[in-house]
């Protein structure tokens, strides 16, 4: 193997910058938004203090945020703005409805047809909005008929993904890739261009989903118990004796290590009620209103020295706890909750929804902590919480956008505005693909509509917009021009060409589409698509081969997030609503990229090559 010469210096620095992205993009305990920003100021620090110049010319370190304006990112961010108009109407209504009716009739069919409309439809709207209106049918369908959601709802999300690929508007991934070929003038994709490798590799992986792997999958409880723990409410009567007889509440909760929260105080000599200040002092006859788990209860009795009631009684095996009213539901947070990247806390949950969070779960396990803790944790997409409410505040939480309560008993929402969202994303689509107007512009003209016509409001907009998204998009094209502009893109071709140099050119490509398979399951897709095109280019010139199939190659391989729950935001939310471990992934998703791999490989050589 010739191993090429070292490239300069700015190339190397693109290089170690690109391993260190892909590193902080994989990160959980950073927020993606960190790491892309910290991405962009060091890039354009770099170039800032130490310019470059290729022949004669300056790099403007500048140029490096024009990324903020890309087209693709515009277009990205349309495309999310009208799918946040089709939840908003209900235009996805009617197609929940009908699938819910033929579960009762055929499940085997009912599964095959719910992939199917699954994948058609990700392949003109963001995969998220799928996700959230199939995820509560599936599971009221497996409440309904007392059978197991684990056959379903992984199958489900993964057809998403597979179906997001036909199109070049089918994912950000997608038209990143695309837009990155364009901005360097070897190819120009249409809507529908490579939808025929993806149409034929996706009826192959949907046979898979349906027969196959609901067989693969163990039977999988619940995300969250809908029992323990649950929250009670209580008094604590405090007599000449107790502890708490003459201290103030700050002194008290000083006393259970700040555990305690008092709700209201009952003063037995005026009989009244008034609030619990930290300056208010407690006094023999007063009764402490509190809520909280029976364990913890019992031991702010113990602690204080007061009498423990439950209504007109003391609490005892004849007189034991009673949750009134309270009902628990599952919380699922998605895109547009206003709460990603935030604690409870931050985002005064408790008082805005007026419900209790319980507990908290994520990656397919609770977390280990105290209830008090739960509210300091930042939130992130797919998350479960269990809360506990009256069943109004249930209801109500369920009209809540960004909020996905898992239990299917509501309908889903629709209005006469439903129509009109469809006719507008019909509309953008069919223009694009026609080659009446760039679909950035007829996103932008639709977006636009939706907001003349009322289906949206500037509210829900902001909501559907994603920061992470917006910035990963734009530090991943600031990334790959600093590595093709600097010839790091090209070191790596060179060392990727003299290591698979035995092999032919179709070989070749499939070791590159592999290569992205592996990336896309580690770090974030967009990333990897956006690094790996560049490449792409290089190892095509290298070998004097048309590009596109190569561009394709990155393209589809960036789309095969399928073996790891993180490798994609709605893998997150299959993952925690379904109650699976990683395991799980790992076990469908590894084959699924193993019969993509070699079906898109075939394809691609035989029809490009």
């Amino acid at each position: 193997m010739n191993i090429p010469d070292l490239p300069n210096y700015h190339a190397l620095a693109m290089l170690v910058i690109t391993v260190l992205a892909l590193y902080l993009f994989r990160r959980d305990d950073i927020p993606l938004e960190t790491s892309s920003l910290a991405v962009l100021a060091v890039l354009s620090l770099i170039f800032a203090i130490f310019p470059f110049y290729q022949d004669g010319v300056h790099f403007e370190p500048s140029s490096l945020f024009l990324g903020f304006g890309h087209e693709a990112l515009v277009t990205v961010c349309c495309l999310m703005i009208i799918g946040q108009g089709l939840v908003a109407t209900g235009a996805l209504e009617p197609i929940g409805r009908y699938l819910a009716k033929l579960w009762k009739l055929s499940p085997t069919l009912s599964l095959l047809l719910t992939l199917i409309l699954a994948a058609a439809l990700s392949a003109f709207v963001n995969n998220t909005p799928i996700v959230v209106l199939l995820l509560p049918i599936l599971i009221s369908v497996s409440l309904r008929t007392n059978t197991d959601s684990s056959p379903m709802l992984l199958p489900m999300g993964l057809a998403t993904l597979v179906g997001g690929m036909t199109t070049t508007i089918g994912t950000s991934t997608n038209l990143l890739v695309v837009s990155v070929a364009q901005n360097m003038g070897v190819a120009q994709f249409g809507l529908f261009d490579f939808a025929k490798p993806a149409l034929i590799a996706g009826a192959v992986a949907i046979f898979y989903l349906w027969v196959i792997a609901p067989k693969l999958l163990p039977k999988r409880d619940a995300s969250l118990p809908d029992t323990s723990p649950r929250l009670f409410g209580a008094y604590l009567n405090i007599n000449e004796e107790s502890i708490a007889n003459g201290k103030t509440v700050s002194e008290i909760m000083a006393l259970t290590d700040g555990q305690i929260r008092i709700e209201s105080i009952q003063r037995s000599k005026d009989k009244r009620n008034i609030m619990p200040l930290p300056d208010t002092c407690i006094t023999a006859g007063d009764r402490l209103q509190v809520q909280d788990t029976p364990a913890q209860l019992k031991e702010f009795e113990s602690v204080l020295g007061a009498t423990l009631f439950s209504g007109l009684h003391k609490v005892d095996d004849e007189h034991p706890l009673k949750a009134e009213k309270q009902t628990l539901a599952e919380l699922v947070i998605i895109t547009g909750s206003g709460v990603v990247g935030r604690t409870l806390k931050q985002a005064n949950f408790i008082q805005n929804y007026g419900i209790s969070v319980i507990a908290l779960h994520r990656a397919g396990k609770a977390l280990e902590m105290g209830r008090r803790s739960i509210g300091k944790v930042p939130l992130m997409i797919g998350d479960v919480l269990l809360v506990q409410g009256e069943e109004e505040q249930i209801r109500q939480l369920k009209s809540k956008q960004g909020l996905l309560v898992i239990d299917g008993a509501e309908p889903l929402p629709q209005t006469s505005k439903a129509p009109i969202a469809l006719g507008v994303l019909f509309t953008v689509v069919v223009s694009a693909a026609v080659g009446i107007v760039p679909i950035e512009i007829s996103s932008v003209c639709g977006v636009l509509a939706l907001l003349l016509t009322r289906c949206l409001d500037w509210q829900q907009v902001s909501s559907a917009l994603s920061t992470q998204v917006i910035l990963i998009v734009a530090a991943s094209l600031a990334l790959g021009a600093a590595m093709m502009q600097t010839g790091g893109a090209e070191y790596i071709a060179q060392m990727f060409v003299a290591a698979s140099s035995s092999l032919p050119p179709g070989g070749v490509l499939a070791a590159l589409m592999l290569l992205l398979a592996i990336l896309t399951n580690i770090v974030s897709n967009n990333a990897a698509a956006v690094i790996g095109t560049p490449i792409a280019i290089s190892v095509a010139s290298q070998l004097n081969l048309p590009a596109e199939p190569f561009i394709l190659a990155v393209l589809f391989g960036a789309n095969l997030s399928y073996a790891t729950p993180m490798a994609y935001k709605t893998n997150l939310l299959v993952m925690n609503a379904g109650g699976y471990q990683f395991s799980d992934f790992i076990r469908v998703g590894i084959p699924l990229i193993i019969l993509m791999w070699l079906t898109l490989s075939f394809l691609l050589n035989w029809l490009y090559l």
